[in-house]
């Protein structure tokens, strides 16, 4: 186990199976070795190549491993490693049009939650130009059980290209960071989550990042309902908001779920609310009875 993160990829000996290495991802990929024959492996391997490395695939005789290399400033790229000569070859970028072009940083930054919670997020600003007074887009990820990591972000480069800032914040629900994490979102939908994103907004305000003026709430699925939320919930802190297939009434959304994924259910039931017992509770947390209050410019993308 880590202490800040949970476990990740594990490394297995293709014909021993013997656990080799393990990682954990915090702010960004760690590896911690545990069998020594390889230790020179990976220290070789960290020097290849800007950002954090996987073992894709390796032989049954052990001696070429394929590895993928993830950058936040340039797309996904793939080299063939020999264990003989410790010596890496490039194969190939994932998105080969996209090199020769200067992509955006992005930060990993820990913002602090109201109640002292911690929250793992992730700030990609323009490149070359100063991190002050931008324009910033709250890029929040749906699941909302999953989580944002550290690397290229198709969505973070192109909004960064057109001059924004953007923030992605790991709050709590979000996987990750243990399970006392995890379920410290648990009925919290517009309420703690959404304070979380709330309070990440004052930061990037107080340190002088984002144009208090100049905020958007951007996502999907989750992220949708957070961007409706947002609008509809705190109408003074956003300039406008965007919601892609963005729920905005729980107990409909509830409803939807099809007979076979009951598991999934459950999970709401635990998570987000019991429809049948807790439908006022549902429906306080719904943007879709908050929309009144509204008064801010908002994008829907829905489906049929």
């Amino acid at each position: 186990e880590g202490p800040a993160a949970d476990l990740g990829a594990v490394v297995i000996h293709p014909r021993l199976y013997h656990i080799q290495a393990v990682a954990f991802e915090h702010d960004r990929l760690s590896w911690t070795v545990l069998d020594e024959s390889i230790r020179p492996d990976f220290e070789a391997l960290a020097k290849v190549a800007e950002g954090d490395y996987q073992i894709v695939s390796r032989d049954d005789a052990d001696e070429t491993w394929l590895i993928l290399y993830n950058s936040d400033k340039k797309p996904a790229s793939y080299y063939s490693y020999s264990r003989k000569t410790k010596k890496a070859e490039f194969l190939f970028s994932t998105r080969p049009k996209l090199d020769g072009y200067v992509l955006s940083p992005m930060k990993p930054v820990v913002i602090t939650a109201r109640d002292g919670l911690k929250l793992q997020s992730y700030l990609t600003t323009p490149a070359g130009v100063s991190a002050q007074g931008l324009p910033l887009i709250l890029n929040v990820h749906g699941g909302p059980w999953v989580r944002d990591i550290w690397g290229y972000h198709p969505e973070a480069q192109w909004l960064a290209n057109l001059g924004y800032a953007v923030l992605q914040v790991n709050y709590r629900g979000s996987v990750g960071f243990g399970k006392k994490f995890l379920h410290a979102g648990d009925k919290e939908w517009g309420a703690k989550m959404q304070d979380d994103l709330t309070d990440a907004v004052a930061w990037a305000i107080a340190e002088k990042i984002a144009d208090p003026k100049r905020i958007a709430i951007y996502g999907g699925s989750y992220g949708g309902y957070a961007a409706l939320a947002g609008a509809a919930f705190t109408p003074d802190l956003y300039a406008c908001a965007v919601d892609i297939v963005g729920p905005s009434n729980i107990a409909t959304l509830i409803k939807s779920i099809p007979p076979y994924w009951e598991p999934l259910r459950r999970i709401f039931d635990l998570r987000v609310g019991n429809v049948d017992t807790e439908l006022d509770f549902l429906n306080e947390r719904s943007p879709l009875f908050k929309a009144h209050q509204i008064k801010i410019p908002l994008l829907i993308a829905q489906g049929a």
